[in-house]
């Protein structure tokens, strides 16, 4: 059985652990902060919430939040997101 070696490219440019943003924006509603932190102490028990950044639109409507994350590998970033992104209060994950 032979592997695979990995496609040109594919290799991280990020260190791990490393702290890492991630910004999320969904509509302004009530519960979108709490959901957001609840997704990221799943994949990072350390994180601190006290670092959260809010920016609201420039019409109020949708808020952004910035996480920053220990993240430990691709694959727990790439789960992050995936979560992030399904979640039904989150419109764009970057």
């Amino acid at each position: 059985m032979s592997t695979v070696p990995p496609a040109p490219g594919a290799e991280s440019l990020i260190i791990y652990p490393s702290q890492f943003p991630i910004k999320v924006m969904g509509l302004k509603v009530e519960g979108l902060v709490h959901a957001i932190t609840h997704i990221a102490h799943q994949f990072d028990p350390a994180f601190d919430a006290t670092t959260i950044e809010l920016r609201e639109s420039k019409g109020g409507k949708y808020l952004g939040v910035t996480i920053t994350v220990t993240a430990t590998s691709r694959e727990q970033l790439d789960e992050l997101y995936r979560t992030l992104s399904t979640h039904p209060m989150v419109k764009v994950v970057l």
